[in-house]
């Protein structure tokens, strides 16, 4: 996912943000800002009853100029005669829980009934940017943490609508009036449901100020509440981007280029054509310069089998043909050269310390592998488009289709719909999988079929046609003394930059670093470091992973804090809590509460298995683990799992707990053989799930999840949950085995 943006050299964020994606969206020609007016609203169509402020198209509804589009409740809530609150989320839901937490925060100052309400997904509107960042962005374990003040002042300006209304047909004074769920009632009793006050309420003006609940009263925010979509999706019937039929829809597959960026050098399509039900076959510009010919077809099945029957030649003659074996060659050189530095202390003690430790780790290009993989829909008008798409971005995106069909970015709609997890695919600044499939249906209106098209990439699509988390080399140098105090850390780091060349390497890359590459270097650790990093180009196209750079930084922080505490016979928590000092309280209740739960120093172990620790900071929440596993017929096996997290205030604690339990064993997949992607001539060698390794239910240990109580606002729990699960458990071995694991996945050779 995209990583967190905040401490950047000083710069205005929000506004540093906005301007780079805005250019995007302009795409240098241009094209108007996707983020309109409020006067430019959609309209919300369907049931009968209150869109609260509302847009200026509902007639009578007033809103407040003072306010900006995010904080106008019209937008945000829907009560219909019946009494059910529908809340618009402006994230995207790919299993994070954002589209219960959301309607939590806002239905807990609405002081709405839980049992009506209900919730679903916003679009491209400029109401639905993030309020901090000023755009569209489901990212950064973001979601929570800036759109709950938002969302809480949403819910209280809604509130105090209803109450007017009820004051001024009761004729008394608003101040005698109480709200309970879903009710306003009187001081002498009588009572006025909210869809009996929906229609009175919509007549009035927003409030600008609001009083906001002492967190004290809250009776939803903090408790333990079932998701939103947790029937239609145990049931089966949660419908995703991949399910959309629409009258008259046709499939498109695409066959795609062996090798990234090459082109075809020729094309029989004549067997393709004579499939039953194929309906156009045609070249097609991919991204990154690429080609590949798309097969549109009445169902996957027949457009897959035409795509089957192609005959293709490809000229790779042009493009850089990766291979990993040589590219590890090629890092390792790359480390031993001087480059761009981002901490320099001085490296003078090295030489007179007392004990050194070095150390060398490779992590691998890693698929994202969604349950769903990528897929848009396209309807084409004459001078207007739907897209309906599981979009990080849908403003990036509208904009990126705008530009591909020759529209106004007003005349784009993005139906936002749910989708299977993403874990930072599902916004890349290409759009490129959009984009494809504005081609596609571009093309098929162009061969006289004036029909919606479906854009489906198969599990081999996805996993070969990228974007992958960048293969990194670390190498570190330490000198440290008999108590464990790092006196010189020298420190090299080599990967593809995330950011560079897209719309964020202006923001995001300084000094020719790229911060995504760095985030979790040091920190919180007080150690003298010197960090050297080096950004190769290759012909590999890379993207953020669920937890960005703390994929790779925290293991090498971690394991190398473990290394550095056995070399010095200290224990690893006791090490740990010395380095935080009182300067780091949510690390050392995080860390403390976790060895509380897991019983560790206390319980007594069975043979052969050993205890496991690491803590780590991302997305402004720490996790800390304490882990238990053994080796099993020399095979690492993890056993169970104690998280201790310090995400301030916890809105659903349920949720927080199947993120983390999610997280893990997202990372715990990164640990287990097989859990890479790799590259021969050009090509990438894994295909699907017998092929790339993810954990499997015979994988899963138990996982306890424990949170700290916090009262501060909300941050981040999509991605925190990851980066320590592999460094705990790789401790835990290097326990049991006396060797300290370097690689992921785990090489115990």
């Amino acid at each position: 996912m995209l990583t967190k943006l905040d401490n950047i050299n000083q710069i205005d964020m929000p506004r540093a943000l906005q301007h780079l994606l805005s250019r995007e969206q302009a795409g240098e020609a241009m094209v108007p800002a996707i983020a309109m007016s409020r006067r430019s609203f959609l309209k919300f169509a369907g049931i009968g009853g209150l869109a609260l402020g509302a847009f200026p198209y509902l007639g009578a509804a007033q809103e407040n100029a003072a306010l900006k589009p995010t904080q106008q409740p019209s937008a945000f809530v829907q009560i219909a005669n019946n009494g059910e609150v529908t809340v618009i989320i402006n994230r995207l839901e790919f299993g994070q829980g954002v589209q219960t937490a959301l309607p939590m925060i806002l239905a807990e100052e609405l002081d709405a009934d839980w049992k009506l309400v209900r919730s679903r997904h916003g679009n491209s509107d400029a109401a639905y940017h993030d309020p901090f960042f000023g755009l569209h962005i489901t990212g950064g374990s973001n979601s929570i943490k800036n759109s709950f003040m938002q969302y809480r002042e949403l819910g209280a300006r809604a509130r105090a609508m209803l109450l007017a209304a009820a004051a001024a047909r009761w004729n008394v004074n608003v101040d005698t009036l109480r709200t309970e769920p879903g009710m306003v009632i009187a001081s002498d009793g009588r009572k006025l449901s909210y869809g009996e006050l929906a229609d009175a309420a919509m007549t009035l003006p927003v409030p600008e100020k609001v009083e906001l609940k002492n967190p004290k009263d809250f009776r939803l925010i903090g408790k333990a509440t079932g998701r939103l979509d947790a029937g239609a999706k145990s049931s089966g019937q949660q419908s995703y981007g991949i399910d959309m039929h629409l009258p008259g829809q046709l499939t498109a597959v695409v066959a795609r280029p062996p090798v990234f960026g090459a082109r075809l050098a020729a094309v029989d399509d004549s067997a393709a054509r004579a499939i039953k039900g194929v309906k156009a076959v045609f070249r097609l510009p991919l991204d990154r310069g690429a080609e590949g010919v798309a097969v549109v077809a009445d169902g996957y099945w027949s457009a897959k089998q035409g795509r089957d029957a192609l005959k293709l030649e490809w000229d790779t003659s042009k493009v850089e043909k990766v291979d990993t074996v040589k590219q590890l060659v090629d890092y390792r050189k790359l480390a031993d050269q001087t480059g761009p530095r981002h901490f320099d202390a001085d490296m003078t003690p090295m030489s007179s310390a007392p004990k050194h430790l070095d150390a060398e780790f490779i992590f691998p290009y890693l698929a994202h592998a969604a349950m769903e993989p990528l897929n848009c829909t396209v309807a084409i008008k004459e001078d207007a488009a739907d897209i309906y798409t599981g979009s990080q971005c849908p403003g990036l995106d509208a904009a990126a289709v705008a530009r591909t069909l020759n529209l106004k970015p007003e005349q784009v709609s993005m139906h936002v719909q749910m989708a299977g997890g993403g874990f930072g695919r599902r916004f890349a600044s290409t759009s490129d999988f959009v984009v494809e499939a504005c081609e596609i249906a571009k093309a098929t209106r162009a061969a006289g079929l004036n029909v919606p098209v479906r854009t489906i990439w198969s599990r081999e699509d996805d996993m070969r046609g990228g974007y992958y988390r960048p293969m990194h080399l670390h190498r570190a140098r330490i000198g440290f003394d008999q108590k464990g105090k790092v006196l010189a850390w020298d420190h090299v780091i080599v990967g593809q930059s995330i950011t560079a060349g897209s719309v964020f390497e202006q923001l995001m890359v300084k000094n020719g670093i790229d911060s995504t590459a760095i985030e979790g270097m040091r920190d919180p650790y007080p150690f003298p470091m010197r960090l050297t990093v080096h950004h190769p180009k290759l012909n590999v196209p890379v993207l953020w992973w669920r937890s960005v750079g703390s994929t790779h930084t925290a293991f090498v922080m971690e394991t190398l804090l473990d290394d550095i505490a056995r070399a010095t016979k200290q224990d690893p928590v006791a090490y740990r809590m010395e380095l935080f000092g009182d300067k780091h309280p949510r690390h050392r209740a995080a860390l403390q509460l976790a060895v509380e739960q897991s019983g560790y120093g206390k319980k007594r172990l069975p043979a052969k298995h050993a205890w496991g620790v690491a803590v780590h900071e991302s997305f402004s929440t720490v996790v800390a683990y304490v882990v238990e596993a053994s080796m099993q017929q020399g095979r690492p096996v993890l056993k169970r799992v104690t998280a201790g997290v310090h995400c301030n205030l916890a809105v659903n604690p349920r949720t927080i707990e199947t993120q983390v339990q999610g997280a893990a064993i997202m990372g715990l997949g990164m640990c287990l053989p097989g859990a890479a992607i790799t590259l021969k001539d050009g090509m990438v060698e894994q295909s699907n799930f017998n092929s790339f390794t993810v954990a499997r239910v015979t994988d899963i240990p138990s996982i306890a999840v424990h949170i700290v109580p916090s009262a501060e606002p909300p941050t981040g729990m999509g991605e925190p949950g990851l980066p320590p699960l592999a460094p705990a458990f790789a401790n835990a071995i290097a326990k049991l085995t006396g060797k300290s694991i370097r690689q992921l996945p785990f090489d115990l050779s």
